[in-house]
C-alpha cells in the first residue's frame, strides 16, 4: 500500500515509518526540516518538506505522492503551547483532509487522546462522549480534538487512534524528557502534564505500541478506538515508579482528583487483534531506567 505518514519525524512517526517499510509498505512522510528528511530518507522511505498548516503545498505533495491512505501523527508539543498543539489538530488536520480527498484517498489514520472523555466513574469507553462540560483551559484542547475527529470523518475510512499518556523515546516522559526535568527541580522545563501525585486516573501506553496501533488500523474499520496499555492508574502510583525508573526525586501522594481524569479501556483494541509489547507502564517505564 502506498502510505503518506504526516509528522513522520515525531515521536510516533520516527517509529511508524520502518514499521510500515518492514510490513511492505511504500511510505512518503512529511517534515518541517532537511534534518528531517534525511532521517526519513535514511530508513528508505520518500522525504518531502511539508509544513500542514500551509495548505497549498501540503496538498501538491500529497497528490504528487499519490496515496491509498494517509496517517495523520501531526503534532506542536516541543514549546509546551496548548494554542499552537490546538490549531495543528484544527487547520493542519483541515488542510490535510482536504489535500487527502483532492488526491482521492479514502482511508485516514489520526492520531487523537484518550483523557477527552466526559466524567464518569471507571475507564471510558469509546461510546462515551468527549467531554462537552469542560471549563478552560481544558475545554480548548477537548474543542480541538472534537474539531481534528470531525474533519478526518469527512475521509470514507477514518480510524480514531485515541492514544493514551505516551512515553517512551522522544516523549516527555523519556529520561530525557521535560518530566524528568520538571521533578528534578528545572524550572525552565515546559510540558502541558502534572506532576502532582494525586488520585486523578491516566492510561499510558508505550510509543512503540502506539506506532505498532498505526500499523494495524490501516486494516481496521472506521471509528475512535482507545490505544492505551492494560492497567489506567492514580498517579500516586504510576508518578513514583516512574520518578525511580528516571533517577529523580517524586512528591508525595495528595488527595483529589477531577471526575474526567478515569483512563479509558482498550477492550475494542485488543478486540481487533492489537496487543501492546509493554502492556503495563510498570515494566515499561522500569525499562527506561537504564537508557541514556
Amino acid at each position: 500500500m502506498r502510505v503518506f505518514v504526516a509528522g513522520a519525524t515525531g515521536a510516533v512517526g520516527n517509529l511508524l515509518v520502518p514499521m510500515l517499510l518492514a510490513a511492505g509498505h511504500e511510505v512518503t512522510g512529511t517534515s518541517r526540516s532537511l534534518a528531517g528528511i534525511e532521517r526519513i530518507r535514511s530508513f528508505g522511505a520518500t522525504g518531502v518538506l511539508a509544513d500542514a498548516l500551509h495548505a497549498e503545498k501540503l496538498r501538491h505533495v500529497i497528490c504528487a505522492a499519490a496515496p491509498e491512505a494517509v496517517i495523520h501523527q501531526l503534532t506542536d508539543l516541543s514549546g509546551a503551547d496548548g494554542a499552537a498543539n490546538g490549531r495543528v489538530r484544527r487547520e493542519g488536520t483541515r488542510n490535510l483532509v482536504d489535500a487527502a480527498k483532492a488526491a482521492g484517498v479514502d482511508r485516514i489514520v489520526v492520531q487523537s487522546i484518550s483523557w477527552a472523555y466526559a466524567p464518569g466513574e471507571g475507564p471510558a469507553e469509546e461510546t462515551v462522549p468527549l467531554d462537552s462540560t469542560a471549563a478552560q483551559p481544558r475545554a480548548a484542547t477537548v474543542d480541538a480534538v472534537r474539531a481534528l475527529e470531525e474533519t478526518a470523518a469527512e475521509v470514507e475510512t477514518a480510524v480514531v487512534l485515541r492514544y493514551g499518556l505516551l512515553y517512551g523515546p522522544g516523549t516527555w516522559y523519556a529520561p530525557d524528557g521535560a518530566f524528568a526535568a520538571a521533578l528534578a527541580g528545572d524550572r525552565t522545563a515546559r510540558f502541558l502534564g502534572s506532576t502532582v501525585a494525586n488520585d486523578a486516573v491516566s492510561s499510558f501506553v508505550h510509543v512503540a505500541d502506539a506506532a505498532g496501533a498505526a500499523l494495524a488500523a490501516l486494516d481496521w474499520p472506521g471509528g475512535p478506538v482507545n490505544i492505551v496499555d492494560d492497567e489506567p492508574a492514580p498517579a500516586r502510583e504510576w508518578l513514583p515508579e516512574l520518578a525511580k525508573a528516571l533517577g529523580v526525586p517524586a512528591p508525595g501522594p495528595v488527595p483529589g482528583r477531577q471526575e474526567w481524569e478515569r483512563g479509558a479501556s482498550h477492550t475494542l483494541a485488543l478486540s481487533r487483534g492489537w496487543q501492546p509489547e509493554w502492556p503495563t507502564w510498570r515494566t515499561g517505564f522500569a525499562a527506561q531506567r537504564d537508557i541514556p
